[in-house]
Parts: C-alpha cells; structure tokens; sequence
C-alpha cells in the first residue's frame, strides 16, 4: 500500500514538472512571437516614418528658408514632388556629430559641421530643430527614437599631387564602392590674389570641364602656380544623374583666419569673426583681413560669381577682441538659391581662402540628427535615394522602441 502511494506521488510530481516545462516552453515560444510581431511592426514603422519625414515639405512649407519653428516636420523641397529634400531645411537640423561652437561675441553657440580646415557650416542654436522638437512633431516622443543620416552618394576626392609649378591635382570619383568612368567633371580653380599690407585679396578664378578615365579619375595641371600660393578647388562630377562634390585648399595662414558664423536664414544673415575669438590661440595677434564674394551654383552645375554689392562688410578687416570687445562683420547672401560663400583672407603676408555651403548641396556635407542607436535592443533601418538640389544622397533612418521589451526565458 505503501508503495503504490509513493508511485503516485512519484507520477503527480512528473506529471506537474511536465505540464511547468511545457507552460514555460510554450511561454517563451509566445513571447518570440510578439517580439517578431513587434519588430515586424517597427520595421514598417521605419519605412512609413522615413516617408513621412522625406514626402512632405512640413508645416509652414518654407520654414527651411525662415527664422519660424514649423508646427509639422518634413524635409521635401516644397518647390519639387517626390524625394527631393529641401537643402535649407537640412542646413536647420541640429548635428549630432561635431562638438557646438561657441561665440562670445554673439554669446551663442553654433552647431558645428566642419569638414576640414576651411570647409565650416556654424549655424546658431537658435535657428536649429532639435531632436525633441522633431520627435514631438513626429508624434513619436516618448515612443520612438530615431537618427536620421543623410550622406552622398558619390564621392569625390581631391589630391595635390604637385605643389610647384605647375600645380598638379588628381580628382577621384566613386560610387557606392565602384569608380565612375568616364564621368564629366566641372570645375572651379580659385587663386588668393595677394595684395600685400593692410589690404584684402581677391582671387582670380577660372572654370572648364574634363573627363574621368575607366578608373574614375583624371588629372588636371595649373600653370603659374608655385607651392607658396593659396588656392581652393571645386568639383561636380556627374554621370547619368549622379551627381557628386569635392573641394580642396591650400593656405599659408592657418591660425589667423575668418570663421563664418549663420546668424538668420529668413535675413540670410552669415558673421564673419576672428579665428582668435573662438579658438584663443594666444600671441601674436594681429586683424584679418578679408574679402567675401558668393558664387552660385548653377543647373548645369558650374559656379558664376554673384554680386554682393549691398552687403555691408564685403570687403574689411576684424580685430581679434579682447575682453567683452568683440568685432565681426555680416554679410547677406544675396540669395535663397545654393551656392558657396568665399572668404579670401590675409594677416601678416600671409592668405588663404574658406568656404561655407549655402545650401548643404553646394558642398555635399553630411547630416545626421538624432539620437545615438547604439546599445539598443532592436533597431530598424530603412534607406531611400534622394536629390537634394541636384545632388545625390542617400537617406537612412534608424528607428527603436523605448519601451525596451526583450524575451524572458
């Protein structure tokens, strides 16, 4: 009697550690399946998200080119359909990558994409979208996180590979991981004229087109310019409606220099201050003085030489200030059509030339705005091939949850 007592106990105990085992096996294939569901969801999430982002102009449809903060986010051109983003909406997204700048001069800081010495695009934090605004326009505040990145699709890389007489560049164009050959390459060589003594330089510039080689390069000399001469180079490569950007500089004065600052899009409003204001080199100090002249970027991708006439503080000089003495100059683009703005500077004998985009297109900066996705759980991405004023980029966002689900074995 004893024994089949303790059998059954032995059968009840078996049979309840089955039905456990099978309740939590049953449990974790439920809950993979909810988590596939809910990736599922996210993944289509992303892609109806990144449309809505790239498929409409936002509300007002012209805040990219105004001081306004828009009721309703988007990045289309208003004046195009389809993904045609709007180069001036993308110059107002806040970076996340770049370390702010900050101006004591204006006591502002500035959002900071910089590709290299002389290539800066500042713009004051009080013109920018930040990432919580664009997320509660988005409704996705406190749902979602998101970065969005936007980058060319072609690149062009610019070499010095003679700096004497004569000036030998090679300029290299790819794609996605092939070379493009037999592309057309437009291009603008501008020359610091140097002027000598308390004066500012112009340049001199000259324009013409060339073509790559099945390696997707070719090779270009300029006469009459020795290796103590400054110089800044502009190329469109484009090739079957790619279209891609490189630049390339050479300075003598590398330390005392103008830094361009964009104050009002709606007044197209750019500072231009005294390197020694925001980096505080330290001796000697000396005024910079400079000439500012805004080349626009034309359909056939050429630049042409734009007046500048009415703009106060085309060509003069900034002191470096000390203290709360602070001097800068404005200039006002003269238009809401892309181009590039050029500084030709000198101090002390000695010169060099910067370029700040007018339109993010004109030199192909990146964007990317929003959170960071690393260490998340589950990320979604999608991408899209975009053209921004003729340019071409690809868009790619990367969309989480916060609610942060996971399984539980």
């Amino acid at each position: 009697m004893a024994g089949s007592t303790i059998d059954h106990l032995v059968s009840v105990i078996v049979f309840l550690g089955a039905i456990l085992l099978f309740i939590s096996l049953f449990n974790q294939t439920l809950q993979t399946a909810i988590l596939y569901q809910r990736h599922r969801n996210l993944a289509s999430k992303c892609s109806d998200l990144l449309d809505n982002m790239l498929l409409n102009p936002g509300i007002p449809t012209n805040w990219g080119t105004s001081n306004c903060t828009p009721t309703g986010f988007g990045l289309q051109d208003p004046e195009f359909t389809q993904y045609k983003l709007s180069p001036f909406s993308l110059m107002r997204l806040r970076s996340s990558i770049g370390e702010p700048v900050y101006y004591p001069g204006t006591k502002t800081y500035y959002s900071n994409i910089t590709m290299g010495f002389g290539d800066y695009l500042l713009v004051s934090f009080t013109q920018l979208i930040d990432y919580s605004t664009a997320a509660k326009l988005l409704g996705i505040n406190n749902t979602y996180g998101f970065q969005l990145t936007i980058t060319p699709v072609i690149t062009v890389s610019i070499t010095e590979t003679h700096s004497g007489n004569p000036l030998t560049l090679t300029i290299t164009v790819t794609g996605k991981g092939f070379p493009l050959s037999n592309a057309i390459v437009s291009y603008c060589f501008l020359t610091v004229v140097e002027k000598g003594g308390q004066s500012s330089p112009s340049y001199s510039s000259s324009f013409d087109t060339s073509y790559t080689d099945e390696k997707g390069s070719v090779t270009l000399n300029f006469q009459n310019i020795d290796a103590t001469k400054s110089y800044a180079f502009i190329a469109y490569a484009h090739l079957s409606g790619l279209v891609g950007v490189g630049y390339h500089q050479r300075v003598t004065a590398d330390k005392r220099y103008i830094i361009p600052f964009v104050e009002s899009f709606e007044d197209r409003r750019v500072i231009l201050a005294h390197s020694y204001d925001v980096h505080n080199f330290g001796p000697p100090e000396s005024a910079v003085f400079f000439n500012a002249t805004f080349v626009l970027l034309t359909e056939d991708f050429t630049l042409r030489e734009m007046p500048m006439e009415n703009s106060i503080g085309k060509i003069g000089k900034v002191n470096y200030g000390k203290g709360v003495k602070f001097e800068y100059c404005p200039v006002t683009i003269p238009t809401y059509n892309p181009g590039i703005l050029v500084i030709t500077y000198q101090s002390n004998n000695e010169y060099g030339v910067i370029l700040m985009p007018w339109g993010i297109n004109s030199m192909a900066f990146p964007i990317v705005f929003g959170d960071n996705p690393f260490g998340k759980e589950w990320v979604a991405t999608d991408i899209r091939q975009v053209i921004v004023s003729g340019i071409a980029y690809q868009a790619q966002l990367a969309l989480w949850s916060l609610e942060g689900y996971q399984v539980i074995s």
